[in-house]
């Protein structure tokens, strides 16, 4: 046995030696590794636990991911109580490696394996042998980037060399060394500091900041890389374009994840919340008001005009003799509608009055039928209708003179009469 672990100690220095060694093997490399075992034995061994294990391997790397590996491990551990009686332990098998990150500087890898153990008692005629299993976990780390690299493991192993299986723990820890022809174990070609053969994004832009898997970062999650992106930071969810900036859909100046009145019409000067000015503060944006400068706290129409005593729908006709809407009324009325909408907080009479023509009852039944169609309509386009009471006048409040064609025209209207704000 003695004779054995001198052959294979001799053969890992020989070998270790050689100018071509490298610190890891890369794919179809083979490698010898050494270690050192301190070993947990079972209980029903009758044998001190300890250093003195002795594990060798001589391996194969089949691919990136898995190697393959012939190991032979040694111990002679003393019997409990007696420092002077020991066994000699030896073990031969397969392991089967599943390596992750082969070219980084740290290489983990889990095994399992199977083999032989055989057992050298003292004074026992008959040494017991049986069948060996283990699984465990290891790693390599390069040393100072040189040929040579430290291999650390976890190995529990049964067997079947006593009446019961026995389960042993093993930890162990030493050298090893590739050799045979291959490429430098770190290959960056883009210099990103992510070894070719983990990074997803070969050829990254020098200087870029990169993740584990060798792609740019994009920070604020725009899907521009931080190398191209102009705007770093801005909203996630936020559309930009392709310089990662937000967009101004509508060119205002301000970029859409901060403008609150989006659509705004070209030219228009904005704030910088992105709405149109609005000078006098009266609800109606500049462009729209026909009467700026009005004074604080005023009501206004959507002109931006005061309201008065009454809204007056200059325009809104009726055919003759009838409470039927003429073309061109729809519009005045909707205007008049947004402006109770702009000003929830006033009431009005739907106030219907005609000129002198027709006897006095026919006309003031007539202008009532003519504030209900104006009421109805009003209603229909958001109103509230009790904020609306209708009334019709007849000829009993003429605003012009009804002996002429121009001052009759000027009687037949309909009003609102402002009766509360």
């Amino acid at each position: 046995m003695k004779t054995l672990f001198c052959v294979a100690l001799a053969t890992f220095t020989v070998l270790g030696s050689a100018q071509t060694a490298y610190a890891e093997a890369e794919a179809g490399q083979p490698y010898l590794s050494a270690m050192g075992t301190y070993t947990d034995y079972d209980s029903k061994r009758g044998v001190d636990d300890g250093f003195g294990g002795r594990q060798f391997g001589l391996g194969y790397a089949i691919n990136d991911k898995y190697n393959i590996e012939a190991m032979l491990s040694l111990a002679s551990p003393d019997y409990l109580g007696l420092s002077n009686v020991d066994e000699d332990q030896f073990g031969a098998g397969i392991d089967v490696q599943r390596v992750f990150r082969r070219a980084e500087r740290f290489s983990p890898y889990l095994h399992a394996g199977l083999g032989y153990s055989h057992t050298d008692v003292a004074g026992n005629a008959n040494d017991p042998d049986g069948a060996m299993y283990s699984l465990g976990a290891g790693f390599l780390l390069d040393l100072f980037s040189s040929e040579v690299a430290l291999r650390g493991e976890y190995r529990h192993r049964i067997d079947s060399t006593m009446s019961e299986d026995m389960s042993d723990n093993l930890i162990s820890l030493g050298l090893q060394l590739p050799f045979g022809s291959s490429t430098p174990k770190w290959v960056d070609s883009d210099g990103d500091g992510v070894a070719d053969s983990s990074d997803n994004c070969p050829n990254t832009p020098a200087g870029a900041r990169v993740d584990t898997f060798g792609c740019e970062l994009d920070s604020d999650g725009d899907g521009v890389k931080d190398s191209k992106d102009e705007c770093p930071g801005p909203p996630r969810g936020v559309a930009g374009g392709s310089n990662g900036c937000p967009n101004d859909s509508d060119g205002d100046g301000v970029t859409d994840d901060k403008d609150q009145c989006p659509n705004t019409p070209a030219g228009e000067p904005v704030d910088a919340n992105g709405c149109e000015l609005d000078d006098d503060g009266d609800g109606v944006v500049n462009r729209l008001d026909e009467c700026p400068g009005t004074a604080a706290g005023v009501q206004v129409d959507i002109k931006g005009c005061e309201i008065k005593e009454e809204i007056r729908l200059e325009g809104v006709n009726f055919e003759t003799n009838s409470d039927r809407l003429l073309p061109g009324a729809e519009a005045i009325l909707n205007d008049a509608a947004a402006t109770l909408g702009k000003n929830p907080t006033i009431r009005v009479e739907v106030a219907g009055h005609t000129d002198s023509d027709g006897a006095a009852e026919y006309n003031e039944s007539l202008s009532s039928r003519r504030a209900q169609t104006v009421r109805d309509y009003l209603a229909v386009r958001g109103v509230a209708a009790d904020r609306m009471t209708v009334r019709g006048y007849g000829e009993a409040q003429p605003i012009a003179d009804n002996t002429t064609a121009d001052g009759k025209a000027q009687n037949r209207r309909v009003v609102l009469r402002i009766t509360a704000r």
